[in-house]
């Protein structure tokens, strides 16, 4: 052994699997729990609780359930405050029994959405589009080096786990995921998954990568009715196309890029030939499909909340435990176990994982299978050997210039431009705009800005993607579901706007959108999937150009949308424009 080492375990000369053997020997039946949770934790004071999510603190979970794999909600204001907390809580992690390091986990944090169950906003970091707007540009190689600069920024801070990419295909327009995934074609995102996991792993998994975390096997586009399962009312998937395979075609593609690790979703599966609970509970898909036949050898790790009753925001979210509902909180968790998850998202009840290992209900051995994956992968990333990260360095990397200016170039070359009458597109310099949406001063450096379309050479009106808004409390607000058609008032208003003055129509589409004949009345219709105003003012004007094209089909109405086949692709009758379409200039 190295002078370093005491044990063999912490010797990085040896073999990782003889490291593991060896750790993995050490470790009680309290480290052997703790490894089997992973959930959140928000930046700040380390010693506090967490209330919005019901959470203890982050040094309670550590010292007293021995957990060392946390998601992080929130960010620092920058990378040194970043990766100060960071070197803080793995110290702690350090001090604490066999000194197991933490690995730290996020969602996606390079782009504009900000739902605390799904995506977290840039902060810091440099800011990109959605991966849809990847999808739009349609370059694995632009994806890829997306992918490598995430991993710096990720590096930096000492994130080790992408929560992501998502590579569910929006095959049911109306599902409040869609803005998470590269859209509706199995090829595109087949190619692109494999460009995304490339960035973040790099060539060879090792101390540099970032571990993605592909999610959600084997596919959560075709909700019924478009309802997201991270609620009771959304819970089944279906299949009336019998397009299974489809589906599962950009997971095969992940596994073959060299992915290690894999989240099924919450959804139930109704009508297919797999057993009818949630997929975190389901052998038929995660052992018979995922393991015996698709070969994956990584770590399973369940969705956030498959066993615990929890209230968040003052509304009860009950455990997503569909088709299992009737079970204990034990027999959730043994159902899991066997269903092959390595790993249980958003919990912490140690507790419980103890209990059924003092009863035999749960035997050491099946938990040293999923240990085994677990270790290995911590030893994989270097986290034993260098468990903090240089705050210095973290201060320079993170949202460094240059990269900030290529995210803000892949806004802009991502817009999707639908229409142009009469090439209204570019705008010239100096005309006087009525706008909405649009930030005045930063509009002020390319044109004149009038209070009134009725002293305007043109509108320029930023919108976003028609969606019902729904009272079901909690974070139910959060996902855009329902309709996909503007509500009457705001078409008629937004129609005589483009009656009035020649219109520049820019939409954010974060699902698609049905657009009801603005299409027509408008001069012009830009999409975007997540654009800063500057971004988007400098392809109205001419100075960078519309590159992207349509990742899914825009449907004609609600009704097609209704009458088609939730896991079928490009199945709405007539839609307004075809996946593929994107003028140029």
């Amino acid at each position: 052994m190295t002078d370093s080492a005491r044990f063999p375990y912490q010797d990085a000369s040896l073999a990782v699997a003889q490291r593991v053997e060896d750790l993995l020997s050490r470790m009680d039946a309290a480290d052997k729990a703790g490894m089997f949770f992973h959930t959140m934790i928000s930046y700040g004071d380390p010693n506090q609780a967490n209330p919005t999510f019901g959470i203890p603190s982050a040094v309670s979970m550590v010292r007293k359930r021995r957990m060392t794999y946390f998601n992080i909600i929130g960010a620092a204001g920058d990378g040194r405050e970043f990766a100060a907390w960071h070197n803080d809580l793995q110290r702690t992690a350090l001090e604490n029994g066999l000194g197991i390091p933490i690995t730290f986990s996020t969602d996606p944090r390079h782009a504009f959405s900000d739902n605390p169950l799904t995506s977290i906003l840039a902060g810091p970091f440099s800011q990109w589009p959605e991966t849809l707007g990847f999808a739009a540009l349609a370059s694995p190689e632009r994806l890829e080096r997306f992918g490598d600069i995430a991993r710096q920024e990720y590096l930096a801070v000492g994130l080790r786990v992408a929560l992501h990419p998502q590579i569910d295909l929006a095959t049911e327009p109306r599902w409040s995921r869609i803005s998470g995934t590269f859209g509706e074609s199995a090829d595109l995102t087949s190619d692109l998954v494999v460009a995304y996991i490339r960035g973040f792993q790099g060539e060879e998994f090792g101390t540099e990568s970032v571990a993605a975390m592909v999610k959600h096997f084997p596919g959560g586009g075709p909700q019924k009715d478009g309802e997201d399962p991270h609620f009771p009312w959304g819970r089944e998937q279906v299949y009336p196309g019998g397009e299974q395979e489809y589906h599962l075609r950009p997971f095969i593609a992940a596994i073959n890029a060299g992915a290690t690790q894999m989240m099924p979703y919450y959804g139930m599966p109704v009508g297919t030939d797999w057993e009818e609970v949630g997929f975190g509970f389901n052998k038929d898909v995660l052992t018979d499909l995922l393991r015996d036949r698709l070969g994956f050898e990584g770590i399973v790790c369940t969705d956030w909340g498959l066993l615990t009753d929890a209230e968040v925001l003052g509304s009860e979210m009950p455990a997503r435990a569909w088709g299992v509902e009737q079970l204990t909180r034990p027999e959730r968790m043994v159902k899991a176990l066997d269903a092959g998850v390595d790993q249980f998202g958003g919990e912490l009840c140690t507790d419980v994982l103890l209990d059924l290992m003092a009863q035999g209900t749960v035997s050491e051995e099946r938990l040293d299978v999923s240990i085994r994956r677990l270790l290995s992968e911590k030893f994989r990333l270097g986290l034993f050997d260098n468990p903090f990260v240089d705050e210095d360095r973290a201060a320079i990397v993170v949202g460094q210039s240059d990269w900030v200016e290529e995210g803000l170039a892949a806004q802009s070359d991502s817009l999707t431009l639908l229409t142009n009458a009469d090439s209204l597109l570019p705008l010239a310099r100096g005309v006087k705009v009525y706008a909405e949406g649009v930030n005045a001063e930063v509009l002020a450096d390319f044109a004149t800005l009038v209070d009134s379309p009725d002293d305007a050479d043109v509108a320029i009106l930023r919108i976003k993607a028609p969606f019902e808004i729904r009272d079901r409390g909690g974070f139910s607000a959060m996902f855009h579901e329902g309709s996909l058609e503007f509500p009457a008032e705001e078409h008629a208003r937004l129609t005589a706007i483009a009656e009035k003055v020649p219109t520049v129509i820019d939409i954010y589409l974060d699902r698609p959108a049905v657009l009801g004949g603005l299409e027509k009345t408008a001069g012009a219709v830009i999409a975007n999937y997540g654009a800063s105003d500057l971004a988007v003012l400098r392809v109205l004007f001419g100075d960078r150009s519309p590159l992207g094209s349509l990742p899914f089909d825009l449907p004609r109405s609600d009704a097609a949308v209704a009458a088609s086949r939730s896991d079928v692709a490009f199945d709405t009758e007539d839609p307004t424009f075809r996946f593929g379409h994107g003028l140029r200039y």
